[in-house]
């Protein structure tokens, strides 16, 4: 029952919480001195050319019925036509979406498997020499910028010594579309050679996408055992004589785990803006290069189709966080 509450209690704010993101991302897009009609109708147009795109597209328009009609547009299921695909943004978006969806996910799940254990090992073994190369590692999963570990990455394992692809979702013909996941149709299509050709194209941008992911889970797992360790209670569990196995795995671990889940939910943020650089670099067809391209041609309904995708699933993955706290601390719900 306390999850259909919550849950509830979000979605009352999922609306004007979208709306308020369209409206700000809108106003930002537009106040940019960039003019997409000039670019539309080419170099060689004239003045009335232009004037004659603006008033087309209703860039003549004041700035707030524009806003309007967007939204008027947006309820009707209308995100608008692409300037420069001239397809509708929707259709774009639906297309590309699986591509980003499939490097997000597997970037988050191997920034969780893998930085969790990690964290909460560095505390146990507080100023060892593991916690002393955990550390070096996560400063540098946050202080590297992404696109130079991806271009380093490709120069490394692609070009110099050949073990992976340089660019794309996989090599050949893909597998039948049922998800648009590749990894997942291969699986369900049975076939080896697309699964393995789909996980070697997926190995480094997943790997650059995921380090500084893993390196924030890293630091926030082990801040979160080491605080666990200096309270009261387990201070109290290890007199009383308690195994320090049970006391981890039953007591710190849950009590731990609470930053880090906050956290998980922060970082799919990051990682859906982290995969418009990523996607480029790596010319993976996802909405992440989608959104750069429109974004360097002021192609502003391609923009703004992005801006609401991330926006939802920013929202999405916070839920699923809170719903997460409650399993873990059921006093969450409290009050």
């Amino acid at each position: 029952m306390r999850f259909l509450v919550l849950t509830a209690k979000r979605f009352v704010w999922f609306v004007p919480t979208v709306g308020g993101l369209i409206a700000i991302v809108f106003v930002v897009s537009h106040v940019i001195p960039a003019d997409p009609a000039a670019l539309i109708a080419g170099a060689t147009a004239t003045e009335a050319h232009k004037a004659a795109v603006r008033a087309q597209y209703g860039f003549d328009k004041p700035l707030v019925v524009q806003l309007g009609n967007y939204y008027l547009n947006l309820v009707q299921g209308d995100l608008g036509k692409s300037l420069f695909t001239t397809r509708p943004v929707a259709e774009d978006l639906f297309a590309r979406l699986p591509a980003t969806i499939e490097l997000t996910f597997v970037a988050m799940l191997v920034a969780v498997v893998v930085g969790t254990p990690l964290g909460v090992l560095a505390a146990l073994r507080r100023n060892s020499a593991f916690d002393h190369v955990v550390r070096l590692v996560t400063v540098s999963g946050l202080a590297i910028a992404s696109f130079w570990l991806g271009l380093m990455l490709q120069w490394l394992f692609a070009m110099k010594l050949g073990w992976t692809p340089l660019r794309g979702r996989i090599e050949g013909f893909p597998p039948p579309g049922i998800t648009g996941l590749l990894t997942v149709d291969a699986l369900l299509g049975g076939d080896v050679d697309a699964l393995a050709s789909a996980l070697w194209h997926l190995a480094l941008p997943t790997l650059t996408l995921a380090f500084p992911a893993l390196a924030t889970v890293v630091r926030f797992t082990r801040a979160g055992v080491l605080e666990t360790i200096q309270s009261a209670a387990v201070q109290y569990q290890r007199s009383m004589g308690i195994p320090w196995t049970v006391i981890v795995w039953k007591y710190i671990l849950r009590g731990a785990l609470t930053s880090t889940v906050t956290q998980i939910g922060l970082l799919f943020g990051l990682l859906l803006g982290g995969a418009i650089v990523i996607e480029t670099v790596f010319d993976w067809p996802g909405i992440g290069s989608y959104a750069f391209n429109a974004i360097l041609q002021s192609d502003y309904n391609a923009v703004m189709g992005f801006t609401l995708y991330a926006g939802v699933m920013f929202i999405l993955a916070n839920l699923a966080v809170d719903l997460a706290h409650v399993l873990i601390d059921p006093r969450e719900t409290r009050g």
